[in-house]
This record gives C-alpha cells, structure tokens and sequence, in this order.
C-alpha cells in the first residue's frame, strides 16, 4: 500500500534561508553532502538548465566520519542550497552548518519532512553528550524517501520559481519508482520464514530497512560508526548468532570486515557455520558512479537482492520476485544470477 500522506510541507526552510528567487540564467548552485543526496537533487533537477550540483562524498565514505575540506566549505559559501542528511549523520558539519545558516545560505536536511511526520525510529543512546537521538539512516525505507523527494522539490520551487513544475513532476514520477521498490523488495523479503529473518551487519544502520520489511536487526557497532566495537559486542553478538542460528552475517561497503570477520570466527570455534553474505551491504553510502548501486534505486534494491540471495544460497526458501519493467535503472545479469559458490 502507498504510504503517502498530506503533511505540511516544510518550507519554512525556503523561505527563512532563500532570500531570493532564481533570477534569468543566474546558476543555481547546490551543494549535497552524501551521495544519496546528490542522486537524490540530480533526479529532481533533471531536465533543468543552469543548476550546478557539488557532491562533497564519493561512494563508500562514512558519512559519520568524514571531516569536510577546505574545497568543501569553500563550495558550501558559494552555494544558494546546501543539502544533507541530517539526524546527526554528518557529525563533523554541525558547526559548518551553523556558520552557513548565521550568512544567509539556505541549508536543507533531508530528514526535515521524515521527521516532521513523525516517521523517524528514536531513543538510542549515542554517547555520553548526546543522548536519546533518532537514528539518522532513514532513507532505507523508501516510503520516507518519497516524502524527502516531495518536500525537497517544494523547496527547490521556491527557490526557482520558473521550473517549479518541473521539479514537482519529476520527484512525482520519482515517488512512483521508489513504490515500484517498496513493493518489490518487500515481497521478496517477507517471502522468507519469518522465523529466519534476522540481519546481522557491521552498524547499526538498517532499523528503517527491518522495520519497513519486517527483519530483526543486529549490529555490532552502534548508530554511528564512531563508536568502537568492543570484546563483548563481538561476544554479544556471537552469542546472537549461535542462540538463533544465523546463517549468514553482511559486511557494509563503508566499513572495514574486520568486526564481521570476528564474529563468524569464533562463531565457527563454537563448532555452528555462519558465512560473510555473497557481496556487502551498502550503508551509509552508495556505489561507484554508473554503477546499478550508484543509485538510490540499485541501492536499496541490490541489498535486498543481496540478502535475499545469500539465504537462498544457505537453504533458506525465498522467492525473488521478477524485476518491474517500469523500474529503473534495471539491475545487471551478472547481479541477478548469484553463484552460490563464490
């Protein structure tokens, strides 16, 4: 079913921050910290001229970690609209962000619209200063990415009035892809014994991903990858592992395998079998560019292909469904046929 709904839109955003409407052939210019953002903004402004768009993180950077440059923030002071994640996922921009919005620079976080409507998963303890936060990964649910694309183009037609119905068309049929997605990948997902449904990964990043297609999570790091994994996360998690004999743990493209690694050693030293899942997870960023998880789409849509395939690979009774034709980019064959024996 279509989870959309009539929310107010936020754009107190665009009109406290944009003191302008976009004027002639003036660029706009955008800057997107993580990658979903810019694939994001690149769909949205598709089709119109002069929008300058600046990706600040390529793929398989930890957005949690990464410390903006000098070209960064000298992007980021020419920029008309700054757009990130939010939620605390950029850690080391806070003060960035604040210095920007003190000149006037509009600054957008994709979360707004998600949490406005009350669609964020909170109450996770993230450090001794900060404390009781949302969990900022909610771009694994689709259905609030229809929301972000939405709002965000509302806000991109405030800021360039003369295109603004193309901004509100294209996140339109944006919103329409990413339901084809939803519905995909949940009935794969769900296809598999809910008794089985369990996703044990490198962070703590895929509760929107579970809870929107009904898996139980465990990581061994928490929300965010500057929290170290300690002797008994790993214990804690073995013991996960074995007590519901899990079959398969994933590896995040952003983060090390050594924590995974780990686990399903002294997993098997306690003579149960576990494997590393047929490819990594992409977490908090996507792939290379031109690739099929270049993309938000192949993204979410490779993981779960991923995961589905890896149980399959271990026994596990899955049904993947056929790709929707209308649902693009399609993925490649050499994804589509998992070799179990890689």
């Amino acid at each position: 079913m279509t989870r959309r709904y009539c929310i107010p839109l936020l754009l107190v955003f665009a009109l406290a921050f944009a003191p302008f409407a976009r004027a002639g052939e003036d660029p706009l210019k955008i800057v997107a910290t993580t990658t979903q953002a810019a694939d994001l903004i690149g769909i949205l402004s598709e089709d119109v001229a002069g929008v300058e768009i600046t990706a600040l993180m390529g793929a398989g950077v930890d957005p949690h970690l990464y410390q903006p440059t000098e070209s960064d923030i000298a992007a980021m002071n020419e920029a008309e609209l700054v757009i990130y994640s939010g939620l605390h996922l950029e850690g080391q921009f806070e003060t960035v962000f604040a210095a920007l919005s003190e000149q006037g620079i509009a600054i957008y976080p994709l979360s707004a619209p998600v949490k406005d409507a009350g669609f964020v998963i909170g109450g996770f303890d993230l450090s001794e200063t900060l404390l009781d936060v949302d969990d900022p990964h909610f771009w694994f649910d689709p259905r609030n990415w229809q929301l972000t694309a939405a709002d965000l183009a509302e806000t991109l037609a405030e800021l360039d009035r003369a295109n603004a119905e193309v901004y509100r068309a294209n996140a339109r049929d944006y919103e329409d892809q990413a339901q084809l997605l939803y519905e995909w990948a949940d009935a794969g997902l769900r296809s598999v014994d809910e008794g089985q449904r369990y996703l044990v990964t490198s962070h703590d990043a895929f509760q929107y991903f579970g809870a929107a297609f009904g898996w139980r999570m465990q990581a061994i790091q928490g929300l965010s990858t500057e929290d170290e994994a300690g002797v008994g996360d790993i214990q804690e998690t073995v013991d996960f592992v074995i007590n519901n004999e899990i079959p398969v743990l994933f590896v995040e493209s952003s983060i090390p395998p050594d924590t995974i690694e780990a686990v399903i050693e002294a997993v098997r030293a306690q003579g149960a079998d576990a494997r590393i899942g047929l490819r990594e997870l992409f977490g908090d960023a996507m792939g290379e560019p031109d690739s099929f998880g270049g993309t938000y789409i192949g993204m979410l849509a490779q993981n779960a292909l991923t995961i589905m395939q890896s149980y399959q690979c271990m026994g596990a009774a899955v049904e993947i469904p056929d790709w929707p034709e209308a649902l693009m980019p399609q993925p490649p064959a050499d994804l589509w046929n998992a070799d179990c024996e890689a």
